[in-house]
């Protein structure tokens, strides 16, 4: 059995491969009256979808949404909403060389390992574009949170070693790496194309902010509200470590420093990140994720075919020089549909343990 659902109440569950028919997603548990425009959802697609710039696949796909149901008249109706994309630009024959080698860096071995099976046309669902079906959800949970004053925006602050000296958020559409500093991001987009010139790759560290976040968001002890956001994040292919509020840093300061005081205001910091003993305080919720390299790579290197014989391999085809610039919708994306999941649990408890 393979888990492909995510969220207790409102839940998300993606379907199809990288070289299917298509990809999409099936989202159970959305309240009715919430609405539901093709438009708007179609915006979060176009953030996404490939072929957007020289620091992403030159593959083009429209990623056009049809929704299938639970959908009336622009608001959801409480039932299941279906929503599909075709796929329409795929070259499997790209893939036929490494039919029978394993990509250092990517899942062909463990997926072939796990099921005897694996389907090497773009990775399956071990592809990237899996996450179609999360982002078109997410738009649905984005605009649940919005009627109750939640935002959520994400955006890259480092990559290809080049970190970002400003947080601007009004810039982050208005540059491929969707950056929040114009500077930094020329210098990222010229390194990107340094690299993809031989035929390299390179990781980057993604920001998620959310406002507006209501306090008593989180089950303890094992569905705190982090610990469910670290599982969504960590659920999407290129995330390796994730980090709240000051993170890592913590390690270097005293109990003084990191506490976060509290005054009729608020609190005064927030190096929590926006929870305490795994529920919201009202803070921002603050993160950052690790996204690793684009493991397909043209550049030569060693790694074993499917008999165990050592071989070299080169991986031809269309993939992303960077994958921080289109996996920031993603971040967002899995942010709201968590979010959306725990505010529901919280609106089911009853009165007395709503906090």
């Amino acid at each position: 059995m393979g888990s492909n659902s995510f969220g207790t109440i409102f839940t998300v569950t993606t379907y199809g491969e990288s070289h299917g028919a298509g990809v999409g997603v099936i989202i159970d548990g959305v309240p009715p009256g919430i609405p539901v425009q093709e438009e708007y959802i179609q915006r979060e697609m176009d953030r996404r979808k490939p072929g957007q710039s020289s620091v992403t696949t030159p593959r083009k796909e429209s990623d056009t949404i049809k929704v299938l149901s639970g959908v009336f008249r622009g608001v959801s109706t409480g039932t299941p909403i279906a929503i599909a994309l075709e796929n329409t630009n795929q070259r499997s024959e790209d893939y036929d060389d490494i039919s029978k080698v394993f990509r250092p860096g990517h899942a062909d071995f463990t997926y072939l390992k796990k099921y005897g099976i694996r389907d090497h046309r773009g990775s399956g669902r071990a592809s990237g574009r899996e996450t179609a079906g999360r982002v078109a959800a997410g738009a649905i949970a984005k605009r649940f949170l919005e009627s109750h004053g939640v935002s959520i925006t994400a955006y890259t602050i480092e990559a290809a070693g080049i970190s970002c000296s400003e947080r601007n958020l009004e810039v982050i559409e208005q540059n491929p790496m969707r950056a929040c500093d114009v500077a930094a991001a020329k210098k990222m987009v010229a390194r990107m194309n340094e690299l993809s010139q031989v035929g390299d790759s390179a990781g980057g560290i993604v920001e998620c902010i959310v406002t507006g976040v209501p306090i008593g968001l989180g089950e303890p002890v094992f569905d705190k509200a982090e610990a469910l956001l670290g599982h969504g994040m960590l659920s999407i292919g290129a995330v390796k470590g994730i980090e709240f509020g000051a993170g890592f840093a913590l390690a270097q300061m005293q109990g003084s420093e990191s506490n976060d005081p509290f005054t009729q205001e608020g609190l005064s910091s927030n190096n929590c990140g926006g929870t305490l003993g795994g529920i919201t305080t009202g803070s921002n919720i603050e993160f950052r994720v690790v996204v690793k390299p684009t493991s397909s790579i043209e550049k030569t290197q060693t790694t074993l075919d499917v008999e165990g014989k050592e071989r070299q391999i080169s991986v031809q085809g269309r993939h992303d020089p960077s994958i921080c610039p289109r996996i920031v919708p993603v971040v967002e994306a899995m942010t709201a549909i968590t979010l959306a999941d725990l505010v529901l649990q919280k609106q089911a408890r009853p009165p007395y343990m709503q906090g």
